[in-house]
């Protein structure tokens, strides 16, 4: 049990801190689509991904995913997003990582139908969360070029969010989007000899 003086001493600490975080909160009153980055070599970029469009599909708003690279591979998120029905339109329009597939004119037009479905999602009023899985990776080897991601970006409508996972967010994606974050690698189960795990890794 803490003494009277040290619990007043608390409190009154704790009703400063909480009054520097009004003040904060109720400056900030700017509402609009935000664009937001995951990258760096960290894992869970698209882990977080997710979890974004789970958020937004607890309020019953649709969301529209776009692998870029990826395959149709068998994952734990699809079979949870397609539990939410017409909520959700899952594209995995990727014909695997370019060491798989080493055919680069075949990556790229994978890439080009991928964005082809991005275009469409991003012109959806309706569509509350864009997330486009790995476009980072496919902006890394050139397959796309800025112009035309800058500006399917800005055309979108102006309350619609978006998310971008991959390693090695070019700069100018960066320096357009409102929220980056760099997923860093401390430590990883791979070097051990661990296997990728269905329900962790996928």
């Amino acid at each position: 049990m803490t003494s009277d003086p040290d619990q007043e001493r608390h409190r009154l600490k704790m009703q400063h801190r909480k009054d520097v975080q009004d003040r904060e909160v109720a400056g900030k009153t700017i509402e609009k689509g935000l664009l937001a980055v995951h990258t760096g070599p960290g894992k869970g970029k698209s882990t977080a991904a997710f979890g974004l469009a789970l958020r937004m599909l607890g309020y019953g708003r649709k969301v529209v995913v776009v692998q870029f690279i990826k395959g149709a591979w068998d994952t734990g998120e699809r079979h949870a997003l397609d539990r939410f029905g017409d909520l959700v339109q899952f594209h995995a329009l990727g014909e695997g990582f370019t060491w798989e597939t080493q055919d680069r004119e075949r990556d790229i037009a994978a890439c080009h139908r991928a964005w082809e479905q991005a275009l469409e999602a991003l012109s959806r009023d309706d569509v509350a969360l864009v997330v486009l899985d790995e476009l980072n990776i496919a902006l890394r080897y050139g397959y796309l070029d800025e112009a035309t991601v800058l500006g399917g970006l800005a055309a979108r409508p102006a309350n619609q969010h978006v998310v971008v996972t991959g390693r090695n967010a070019p700069p100018w994606l960066v320096d357009a989007a409102d929220l980056v974050t760099e997923m860093t690698l401390v430590k990883h189960h791979f070097k051990d000899g661990v296997k990728a795990q269905k329900g962790f890794e996928f």
